[in-house]
């Protein structure tokens, strides 16, 4: 057991985690599956070991606060009890934050413990006025994060891992170093267990039964399986989209279509079948009481590590070929493509804008432009941009200025959310969200949720789209929903 005995940090702290190494260092998917039942568990599950961006993965449950906001209210628990008040959310969670920073363990993996869950789409109204789609059937929370206390964090490059902890109970009691003690063992103690806990069902509410949900239309000929666009009115609103731009009024929006169908696969099972199928850089299992999301996704929206900032939005797309030189084809297509690198170049351009709000003047770098990316079933273009915060800037306002990310709303920003508004008719609730950490340490990763599973009440939600441009074919555009959907379509297939 060990503690830091240097750490350069900033913080007006001296406090530091407990932490020991595992010596056989359990498969995180194992071992997530022994904590799995404690409440609100994650699992930030980066399952693709050979890339460098994928290095790190993290296990945490039992927050010592659980925060939610939905249309202004904020609901805070706590060991003490459940309150509901009116904040800006942003403010709040920095303030809560803020009670317990801590400078890292060095050489450790980079979340030592801190906030971590899902911020949904549809926080966008809270930072913008923009029009609400017409149906919130499952009146998801917009913010549905926890404050946790220990993480057992890996590095899967070098195949160790630790756990870590603080020692917290709650914002008044000073941190205690027994309490961190008895969570490294104790939880030692639930990774030797013989065999994992057997998989939970869906968490939530009665299930709603489909005469109370939007308007459906069955989507192909898969059984029980539905869209709230027909193709006929996808390619519409695709069309309209084309036509406000001709207008001047955007350069770019993105469409989705959500898919539904109901569902009583356990969770966990169908998180096991995902990770397999169709692993992601930022693949994630979050329970967040009211609903799970289930996450295979490709793309990182902020990282922060000392002030320097990393986005890398993802614009592009194409399907695997079946065999190599059909793969090669495609990848050749992508990489030649004026429109996709035309959209990929536009998103850079609103990130870049919106990382300057917040980042040191002349500190804003492209480091690279429309890198092919290749996922199981799709090539992705992929830019990289980095930037520097200015001192005394958090990662809430860095989250606060570029959320929700571009490559998922369009130029100009505003204006595109504003169509989509108008076009979608459900609210997009985590999808196109961000899920992710911010330590107590101010470090900060955070992911674009697409390709992701949304279980509740009864139901499994998936929606998937792209960027329409000026040059977009509608009937290509719908095409590539279904490229995108693909590798999730396969994981209902093994469940059914």
């Amino acid at each position: 057991m060990t503690t830091a005995q240097e750490a350069p940090s900033a913080l007006r702290t001296n406090h530091r985690p407990l932490a020991v190494e595992l010596r056989a260092c359990p498969d995180p998917w194992d071992a997530f599956l022994r904590i799995s039942h404690l409440p609100n568990a994650l699992f930030l599950d980066s399952n693709l070991p050979e890339t460098y961006t994928a290095r790190y993965s993290f296990i945490t449950a039992e927050p010592v606060e659980f925060i939610t906001f939905r249309n202004g209210w904020i609901t805070h628990s706590t060991s003490s009890g459940i309150n509901k008040l009116q904040a800006q959310p942003f403010e709040f969670l920095q303030k809560r934050l803020l009670n317990y920073q801590s400078n890292p363990i060095p050489d450790l993996p980079p979340f030592q413990g801190g906030l971590a869950g899902v911020f949904s789409y549809d926080l966008c109204h809270n930072i913008e006025k923009l029009p609400r789609p017409l149906y919130d059937e499952f009146t998801l929370p917009e913010i549905a994060v926890g404050i946790y206390d220990w993480v057992i964090a890996y590095d899967n490059l070098q195949q160790q891992a630790w756990i870590i902890s603080h020692g917290l109970r709650d914002q008044t009691t000073p941190k205690n170093q027994k309490l961190a003690e008895e969570n490294l063992c104790r939880l030692q103690a639930l990774l030797k267990e013989r065999s994992p806990r057997p998989a939970h069902a869906s968490a939530g509410r009665s299930p709603i039964p489909k005469s109370k949900l939007s308007p459906l239309t069955q989507f192909s000929a898969i059984p029980d399986l539905y869209s709230n666009f027909s193709k006929s009115a996808y390619l519409n609103s695709v069309e309209k989209i084309i036509d406000y731009i001709y207008d001047g009024d955007i350069f770019q929006a993105n469409l989705s279509q959500r898919l539904l169908t109901p569902s009583e696969t356990p969770s966990l099972e169908l998180y096991s079948h995902l990770r397999k199928i169709n692993p992601g850089t930022f693949a994630a299992y979050f329970d967040a009481g009211f609903y799970q999301l289930l996450s295979a996704s490709p793309e990182r929206f902020l990282k922060v590590s000392d002030r320097l900032v990393e986005t890398r939005p993802i614009k592009g797309t194409r399907p695997r070929g079946y065999v190599p030189i059909e793969d090669m084809a495609q990848q050749r297509e992508l990489t030649e493509s004026v429109k996709d690198s035309a959209e990929n170049v536009m998103i850079v351009d609103l990130l870049r804008n919106d990382l300057s709000k917040v980042s040191q003047p002349g500190s804003v770098k492209l480091n690279s432009l429309c890198q092919v990316r290749s996922n199981n079933y799709v090539h992705h273009l992929v830019s990289t941009i980095q930037a520097t915060l200015r001192l005394a800037t958090s990662p809430f306002d860095l989250l606060r200025a570029t959320f929700p990310g571009g490559s998922i709303t369009g130029a100009p920003k505003v204006r595109a959310m504003e169509i989509i508004s108008e076009l979608e008719p459900n609210v997009r609730g985590p999808y196109c969200g961000s899920l992710g950490y911010i330590g107590f340490d101010g470090s900060m990763d955070t992911s674009i949720l697409i390709r992701s599973f949304i279980l509740a009440r009864g139901w499994l939600q998936f929606s998937v789209g792209g960027g329409i441009v000026a040059k977009s074919d509608p009937e290509k555009e719908y095409t590539e929903t279904l490229h995108k959907a693909e590798g999730l379509l396969r994981v209902l297939q093994a469940v059914n």
